[in-house]
């Protein structure tokens, strides 16, 4: 199963149910975010590990960057998929890519 951009924003939206911050959301994005520091430090050997699955470890907590992230966007009602598709495509002609997001999924 795949998920969209959209289905994640309307599952969080209706999952926060008008319980949710942007403070707090963001609070949580942060810590999940040096909780991925924390991985990258020991696949870099920056840090002991002890014996811990670090693929499976890494995607669980960048999965929980997404969430947090893309919460955010769905408590402020903001069309993310409109965001990402329109700033890649800025990005595409400021950095020369030979094609941008839109063109790519078409």
């Amino acid at each position: 199963m795949e998920i969209s951009i959209p289905a994640l924003q309307a599952y969080l939206t209706h999952h926060y149910g008008g319980r949710g911050t942007e403070q707090g959301m963001f609070m949580k994005l942060v810590e999940e975010m040096g909780e991925v520091a924390e991985i990258l430090n020991k696949r870099s050997g920056r840090k002991a590990t002890e014996g811990e699955n670090l693929d499976l470890e890494l995607g669980r907590e960048l999965a929980d960057v997404i969430h947090y992230a893309v919460a955010i966007a769905a408590i402020n009602g903001l069309d993310l998929n409109g965001i990402l598709l329109e700033k890649d495509k800025a990005a595409s002609v400021k950095y020369h890519h030979d094609i941008n997001l839109e063109e790519f999924l078409k």
